[in-house]
């Protein structure tokens, strides 16, 4: 048992460990070491993410961003943790750049979201139960969010009209101009327009002739906006930080 208590007080160092790390810390050969995870798994000790992860929490938003590398945490799971909505999602998002399916870990669902290299950025190293994960800053998750159409425009137009005080306006501005999105610039151009901001001059060398529905997740009937060149079909006002998701 003393053994035990040791390597676990030593494993609480990692958020996710494998085999080798155990391996490293008994000092026992591959077969021993594994036969020593079974039991302290059974017993209730750790946790197994996949083939060869384990972890001593159960908490799944801790150990999301530590599963494929590079990853970090983004979209909902990420709005929610920079209290732009009072949520908390059902399931954590996790973008990379690799392809991955999804997992459950602890009853909750961890997504993989799989983004083009040239998209990966926009997020930091933050301190979470005294451990390091990757999280999406709160710009690069509004536009995470509406890059991948993980959320709604209407809901993204609310969740920035809450929030606007809490937001880095320019840092948003130069992510989604970063992303080369002809139909995202349009749309948050028209959002900052109706929230009394007018970037038109940052945009319009990108603005082309087309048409684009301001809610990817709706018809496309509505009215058009000819300087912004969107179809205004959606945008009822509630109050996003009680949503459901």
């Amino acid at each position: 048992m003393t053994q035990i208590v040791e390597v676990l007080e030593y494993l609480k160092k990692y958020p996710v460990f494998n085999n080798t790390t155990v391996q490293n810390k008994l000092n026992k050969s591959r077969n021993y070491t594994k036969l020593f995870l079974y039991r302290i798994k059974k017993r209730g000790y750790i946790y197994k993410i996949e083939k060869n992860k384990y972890t001593t929490s159960a908490d799944a938003f801790l150990i999301a961003s530590r599963i494929v590398w590079p990853s970090y945490i983004s979209c909902w799971s990420a709005l929610n943790y920079h209290n732009l909505i009072e949520q908390v999602p059902h399931a954590v998002s996790v973008i990379t750049p690799k392809s991955k399916k999804s997992i459950k870990f602890s009853g909750t669902q961890i997504d993989f979201i799989k983004l083009n290299k040239n998209n990966f950025f926009g997020y930091e190293k933050v301190k979470y139960n005294n451990f390091e994960i990757f999280v999406a800053d709160t710009e690069k998750s509004i536009v995470d969010s509406a890059l991948l159409r993980k959320v709604s425009f209407s809901e993204i137009m609310e969740i920035m009209s809450n929030n606007v005080n809490k937001i880095k306006i320019n840092r948003l501005l130069q992510y989604v101009k970063r992303t080369g999105n002809k139909s995202l610039m349009k749309r948050f151009g028209y959002l900052f327009e109706n929230l009394g901001k007018d970037y038109y001059n940052k945009f319009k060398n990108f603005i082309d002739a087309a048409y684009t529905p301001l809610d990817y997740s709706k018809n496309l009937y509505g009215k058009k906006n000819k300087k912004w060149r969107i179809i205004i079909n959606a945008w009822k006002r509630r109050n996003t930080k009680n949503s459901r998701h």
